[in-house]
């Protein structure tokens, strides 16, 4: 870049023309710099390049134009004061940065230096400048650049943060008050294991980096400040030195408590009997497959069984539908009472339920509807000041070797269950081919 203060000095000649002697060079007009010659305040002489600063198509556009009619207002006094300052101390103007308004309007930016110099017998101003307005708009929008992204990182919902190698948090976002509630510079410095209730959750976390290299919507939970567990997803790619040595993790993570509530419920709602609570026909046929296709692989036996609430369209139709929904509820608390944790119980539809029983035998398969039963007909239900009782049929299959489907068992066991309603209900019927 051109040294101000060395371009003025080749100006400071006594010739009039600022021409090299010997060499027929005019420095003027071919230094590195704009240059411009004032002489009672006037534009006496100016070079290509300050033309081109002031957009003028030819010299005799600035010629005899008042300098002052190309600073701008903004800078008028500033400009005023520094050449006040000139006359009195003889003394060259340091550079500094100047606002000029072009012949055509336009806003100029240019870094300034000025000297008093012999012009033709007289005294003169030598003004030197270098255009900057390019890179006082680049300076500016990086500014605003830069202005826009603490904006957006101020108003982060996602929480940024960068880690050494060791897991130490090296940053981290203001977005970190929203979701974890500590102040940022609580957490700068500690590890962010420290902040993870399930060690499990960190090490999954890790593993993947390492794996992958990045994660992307990865889950898992954190402490908030009050004790709070929230459910997280983080984004973080791994970060490198020169030497391609792994440097730490960088990335965001979100609380995404809400978002798992509500994906829970969903799914809730999807295989859940919304009535009764346990699983609906298409998560039990889909629980059950799996449970075939485990017997299958080792050899193992099931019994299926299908309870059917007998004459209970009746109730429907005589106490009406609430009355019918608490005889259903209560069907299947008696039923629980009856089963291990690990069998399978469901609601294929209306008042028919369906019971996955794994090893077990035919006996304690019949034992168990039998109690079921026995529970029913205890059970006694009031509506519009009558009493009255439900009872129960069953019907009853195992798996065999070629049985693939669960489809099947269901079939077998329907045929039992018709068997035992036309044998006059509240009957348990194992299937016999």
């Amino acid at each position: 870049m051109t040294n101000l203060d060395e371009v003025t000095h080749l100006t400071d000649d006594e010739g009039s023309d600022l021409t090299s002697a010997g060499h027929g060079c005019d420095l003027f007009a071919q230094a590195p710099a704009a240059l411009a010659v004032i002489v009672d305040g006037r534009i006496a002489r100016i070079n290509t390049l300050a033309q081109h600063i002031l957009e003028a198509d030819t010299p005799d556009e600035l010629i005899g134009r008042a300098l002052f009619d190309f600073v701008h207002p903004m800078d008028l006094a500033q400009t005023q004061i520094r050449l006040r300052r000139l006359e009195s101390s003889q003394e060259p103007n340091p550079a500094t940065e100047l606002r000029l308004l072009s012949l055509r309007g336009n806003l100029r930016v240019v870094a300034t230096s000025s000297r008093l110099c012999a012009y033709r017998g007289g005294q003169a101003l030598l003004i030197v400048a270098l255009d900057m307005t390019r890179r006082h708009l680049i300076q500016a929008q990086m500014r605003d650049n830069e202005q826009n992204l603490r904006r957006l990182f101020e108003s982060m919902q996602d929480v940024y943060y960068r880690t050494d190698t060791q897991g130490v948090v090296q940053m981290v976002g203001p977005g970190v008050r929203r979701v974890l509630g500590y102040d940022p510079q609580e957490i700068i410095g500690r590890p962010a294991e420290d902040y993870y209730p399930n060690a499990a959750d960190r090490d999954a976390f890790k593993q993947a980096i390492r794996e992958y290299g990045e994660v992307s919507d990865f889950p898992g939970q954190m402490v908030r400040n009050d004790g709070r567990v929230i459910d997280i997803s983080i984004s973080s790619h791994a970060l490198f030195d020169e030497d391609g040595n792994f440097a730490g993790v960088e990335g965001i993570y979100r609380d995404v408590t809400e978002r798992t509530m509500l994906e829970r419920e969903l799914r809730l709602l999807a295989t859940t009997d919304s009535l009764t609570g346990i699983a609906n026909r298409r998560a039990f046929l889909e629980r059950a497959s799996e449970r075939l296709k485990h017997c299958r692989r080792y050899g193992s036996t099931l019994v299926l069984l299908i309870l059917d609430l007998d004459h209970f369209k009746s109730v429907n139709d005589r106490f009406g539908h609430v009355a019918g929904d608490r005889v259903l509820v209560r069907f299947v608390e008696a039923s629980r009472a009856e089963l291990r944790e690990t069998d399978l119980l469901g609601r294929l539809g209306g008042e028919e339920f369906c019971v996955i029983l794994e090893e077990a035998a035919a006996n304690h398969a019949m034992q168990v509807i039998k109690r079921i039963q026995q529970r029913m007909r205890h059970t006694v239900f009031k509506d519009d000041g009558e009493r009255y009782t439900v009872t129960v049929s069953a019907g009853a299959t195992t798996n065999q070797p070629d049985d693939r489907l669960i489809e099947r068992l269901l079939e077998r066991a329907d045929k039992a269950l018709y068997q035992a309603k036309r044998a006059g209900r509240d009957r348990a019927v194992w299937y016999q081919p």
